[in-house]
């Protein structure tokens, strides 16, 4: 490994899916407050929902998601009930009937929800909300569960975009992970959604798994290649078992060190890359016809948590336990038990838990920093000027990118920061450089690489 990369590889960055980062939400944030943030929205900008399912039939020892085991049905359809009561409320909480430009289920596996729920929750969403004529209705699916009758009522209910956790395919690997899927039962649940008429198809990878080798890792790219999704997210496994207990199952002497993961990142790029891929910011590939990297190309990719989207609109509307959203005032957080989550539901509150108000700089510092994890590069006095800061706003930042800098690793010049090709897959560290928040922070993120 280089020995430059190296010294910077191992460092604790956030992921920055959001800035401010979400271990700076406020706890006991008043709904209140979130109603009337989400009153005052433009009625003529269109917004994106994110609804949460956190059960899982199953569980993945590497997963670090809030989520909960469903060996019954009963706890998933009350949840569902609850989802239903929380659709209206948040409707009602609009200034009017708006539109939606994207619309993503998570979880957890949102294909938990038996198909006649899911049918009645999208017919609650389409009750209160239009959809635009080229809106994105994605949905997260476990191919180890997904049925049949599950895939084809996704299509009738016009999904889009499905995604699919591969991780890795290597057998080794996947018993050390607990979720075992050949090759074989992804490809079923594959076809049997485009069969249905889901033309987008993700899967997710993951490197620094346990066992894994830059070998098997490759070798699961090229059988993910075979099936052609459209899109491909190449994660690195953050290792965080103090907050995700599952996590405890895996040994840390099963777990790649930062120079075989890096090895690993690099590896699996390349073969990406010639499968036909095009990279997409810090860690997506997308075949060149698809919508992600028609954006790259333009200028106009974004990032949420989702990660890397083509979603344009400025409010996402969160909806389900522990899910988080955003508006043009800032951040919320659903509270993330259950329990708690469905007896403020049922009380006729919005049931937040925790948010954080833009304010002074943060909506320039999230600006430059998505720019920076999007393009690979920003102008900073120039985004800057847009927000009527002060010249040199970013001096501040300056510590960590003369740094970076001095090792190769980007070029700046009055505020303009470029990463190097080398440098690129530490563009997380130099997006710290412009965080506020983390001087003081006692969060813990995972490594960089």
């Amino acid at each position: 490994m280089d020995p430059v990369l190296d010294r910077y590889a191992s460092r604790a960055t956030p992921r920055y899916t959001s800035y401010p980062t979400a271990p700076h939400f406020q706890k006991d944030f008043a709904p209140d407050r979130y109603r009337a943030w989400l009153s005052s929205l433009d009625v003529a900008a269109p917004v994106s929902l994110y609804l949460h399912v956190p059960f899982c039939r199953q569980m993945c020892w590497y997963c670090g998601c809030n989520m909960k085991l469903a060996s019954r049905y009963e706890p998933v359809a009350k949840y569902a009930q609850t989802l239903r009561d929380e659709i209206s409320l948040t409707a009602d909480a609009l200034p009017a009937r708006m539109s939606i430009s994207h619309l993503h289920w998570g979880g957890g596996t949102p294909t938990a929800l038996s198909p006649d729920d899911l049918e009645t929750l999208m017919g609650d969403v389409r009750a209160r909300w239009d959809f635009a004529p080229d809106a994105e209705i994605a949905i997260e699916s476990d191919p180890r569960t997904l049925t049949p009758e599950m895939a084809q009522r996704i299509g009738y209910l016009g999904f889009t975009r499905a995604s699919f956790g591969v991780q890795e395919f290597d057998m080794r690997v996947q018993k050390a992970i607990n979720r075992v899927q050949p090759p074989a039962m992804v490809r079923a649940s594959v076809e049997q959604l485009r069969a249905a008429g889901v033309s987008g198809i993700n899967f997710d990878l993951i490197y620094g798994l346990p066992y894994q080798t830059v070998e098997s890792l490759i070798e699961t790219v090229k059988l993910s290649a075979a099936m052609r999704p459209d899109r491909v997210a190449l994660f690195g496994y953050a290792h965080v078992p103090w907050m995700a207990k599952n996590q405890r199952m895996i040994p840390d002497g099963s777990l790649p060190g930062a120079e075989e993961r890096a090895a690993q990142a690099g590896a699996a790029a390349e073969a990406l890359l010639a499968q036909g891929y095009i990279a997409i910011g810090l860690d997506h590939f997308a075949l060149p016809d698809d919508a992600l990297a028609i954006a790259a190309r333009k200028g106009q990719l974004r990032r949420n948590f989702q990660g890397y989207t083509t979603d344009q609109a400025e409010t996402m509307i969160g909806m389900g336990a522990t899910s988080i959203g955003r508006t043009p005032s800032g951040y919320v957080q659903n509270i993330t038990e259950t329990g708690a989550w469905s007896r403020a539901v049922k009380a006729g509150e919005l049931p937040v838990s925790k948010g954080l108000p833009f304010v002074f700089d943060d909506r320039l510092r999230s600006d430059v920093i998505e720019r920076l994890m999007c393009d690979g590069h920003v102008d900073a006095g120039a985004i800057g000027r847009t927000h009527g800061a002060p010249e040199s706003w970013w001096a501040d930042a300056l510590g960590i990118l003369d740094e970076m800098e001095a090792d190769g690793l980007l070029t700046q010049s009055q505020g303009k920061v470029r990463m190097t090709q080398r440098g690129f897959p530490l563009v997380r560290i130099a997006a710290s450089a412009f965080d506020a928040y983390l001087k003081d922070s006692t969060a813990r993120h995972s490594v960089a690489v």
